[in-house]
């Protein structure tokens, strides 16, 4: 739609301007303008009817008539029920597809570049990674990923949780099962449940771990030897994790709470200077200008607790100092569930008013809803406890296995493992990704590995489909990126305009931080490419037209697989 509306802006501006509407007004209808395909748009004329005291289908029929013929080298346009509708001609088309398949970006401009912190999947310490990792993981790895496509300088962290009170109880027990031994090949999840059983039913090692607390909060040397044995061991298990999932993420992108410890006391000291800091039943605290609790009541932001702890908020403000001074960071995404837009929104008030960041910074939550099982219930283990994700990506792995060993038995057992890999992993994350990230979704296995529907195996078969196209033709794909195309038939031209609106759809998912988005376009992609599949030929087509087909086997080809890449799934050549 974009770039459609940008060849006849300058003819329609002219009309519009005749008709006494003004540019500003003009903008407004490009603005509400919508579209079902790419380059099939319907722009309403009803906000001008109190303006030009006419009706919406007046005014339709009235620029249509300004236009005349002049955008018939562009498209067809129509007038109906007070809409303008355009529809780009072949013409229009060929040309935009003749740039397209000579662009390695595939018609994706670079943006003016922006340093942006992405803060995503923040697992804790000595606890293993469970499927409430799975959204922030996913989500944040997909906009990175959009982001630095469109030339910006992100900066992933990983704001981990690897300090704090727990820590007192971890490495007295520690020093307790181990000694001075190391703490490898310990299962994370029963090490934490034994230190936390002893630590509800023994006293004196309660007791202990407080102390412990106190110690490596004043940085005593064996205390930070053994918290530093924790991170490891951990660090081991979630680059396990992050590796099998295909993420970016790795030890350099580590940003834990203990990074921001050394700035917390001057978090404190500003907001006093500032005249923000109040006492509040022992604690300090801060009052947002507008929040209340449900007793009408200023709501406080915890920034020093009655007993001298510091709290999550204190941390993230520490955060936002440090990537403002030492990042240079123009803007913020917390991809962070949904359940914690209250805090977010409160502390990026504080850290305005207390001067941390300017105007000039952008500071946005990315919210996202609850992975469901089947029952209704929020995603569970048998025993009803938090389903571990590195289990969760194993069953993928083996149940994409089972069903690519039955579709295609003549694989060798490496093909096929390789295959099942990328198809399990990016069953799970298209199943999340392709889903509006506000919303709550529910893991089915049946349906993510499905090859029909909106899933990953589906775009990733008609990409390994197109592949074999060349393969089984002998065709160097980069011959073909010389030929000349022309669109004529009406499954062409559908392909053609799911191919040129690559550019776009990844626009909106940045702008609105939505995944989804593009994840969207990307299955209209292979569907529209299905249908001409279906009735195109295109090795046994006529010679005038086996290599424009080619081309667009190949445009089609190459936007699926960068589109899924942006996503964090990869594209399989055979299946």
């Amino acid at each position: 739609m974009r770039e459609l509306l940008l060849s006849v802006r300058p003819i329609l501006s002219s009309v519009m301007t005749n008709l006494g509407i003004k540019e500003e007004e003009w903008f407004d209808l490009l603005d509400s303008s919508t579209d079902s395909s790419f380059a099939d748009i319907a722009m309403p004329c009803h906000s001008l009817s109190k303006k030009l005291k006419k009706s919406p289908m007046q005014i339709a029929d009235e620029i249509l008539e300004g236009v005349g013929e002049d955008l018939c080298d562009f498209c067809t346009l129509s007038s109906i029920n007070g809409f303008l509708n355009f529809s780009a001609n072949s013409k229009w088309l060929n040309e935009c597809l003749q740039n397209h398949i000579l662009d390695q970006r595939l018609g994706v401009s670079l943006d003016e570049q922006r340093t942006i912190v992405v803060d995503y999947s923040s697992p804790n310490v000595a606890k293993h990674m469970h499927v409430g990792h799975l959204r922030s993981t996913v989500i944040g790895d997909s906009l990175v990923r959009m982001l630095t496509y469109k030339g910006h300088n992100v900066v992933r962290e990983n704001h981990i949780g690897d300090w704090g009170t727990p820590f007192g109880m971890l490495i007295e027990h520690l020093i307790d099962v181990n000694g001075n031994d190391t703490i490898n090949n310990v299962d994370l999840a029963i090490f934490y449940r034994d230190a936390r059983e002893k630590f509800d039913s023994n006293v004196d090692f309660a007791d202990r771990s407080r102390e412990r607390v106190v110690k490596m909060q004043s940085n005593d040397p064996d205390s930070i030897y053994y918290w530093q044995m924790l991170v490891d061991q951990s660090l081991v298990h979630f680059n396990e994790v992050y590796q099998m999932m295909g993420v970016l993420l790795n030890n350099n992108d580590i940003a834990g709470e203990s990074k921001y410890e050394s700035l917390l006391s001057e978090v404190v000291e500003k907001l006093e200077e500032a005249g923000l800091l109040h006492e509040s039943q022992g604690a300090q605290v801060v009052f947002p200008e507008g929040w209340y609790n449900r007793e009408g009541n200023p709501l406080p932001l915890i920034i020093r607790k009655a007993d001298g702890g510091y709290n999550y908020a204190t941390s993230d403000l520490a955060c936002i100092i440090d990537r403002v001074q030492n990042v240079g960071a123009t803007d913020f995404l917390y991809v962070v569930g949904a359940e914690q837009s209250q805090h977010f929104a409160m502390v990026f008030e504080v850290a305005r008013k207390a001067g941390f960041m300017n105007k000039k910074i952008t500071a946005t939550h990315v919210p996202f809803g609850l992975v469901m099982g089947t029952d209704g219930k929020k995603l569970a283990s048998r025993t009803g406890g938090a389903v571990h994700l590195k289990d969760l990506l194993m069953e993928a792995i083996e149940r994409a296995n089972s069903i690519i060993a039955e579709k295609n038995p003549s694989l060798s057992n490496d093909e096929r493992n390789e295959i099942a890999r990328m198809l399990g992993i990016g069953a799970i994350k298209y199943a999340d990704l392709s889903t509006d990230r506000n919303n709550n979704y529910t893991f089915d296995w049946e349906k993510m590995l499905s090859f029909d529907g909106n899933t990953a195996p589906y775009l990733q078969y008609a990409h390994a489909r197109i592949c074999s196209i060349f393969s089984k033709a002998n065709i160097d794909r980069k011959d073909v990126q010389r030929a000349i195309i022309s669109v004529s038939d009406e499954r062409e031209i559908s392909l053609a305009k799911a191919i040129l609106s690559f550019p776009e759809y990844l626009d909106k998912a940045i702008v609105s931080n939505s995944p989804h988005k593009l994840a969207t376009q990307l299955h209209s992609l292979a569907q529209a490419f299905g249908t001409f599949y279906e009735f195109c030929p295109v090795i046994s087509s006529e010679t005038d037209i086996f290599e424009s087909r080619l081309a667009l086997c190949d445009l089609t080809a190459r936007t699926l697989e960068q589109g899924l890449n942006l996503l964090g799934i990869e594209a399989p050549k055979k299946m």
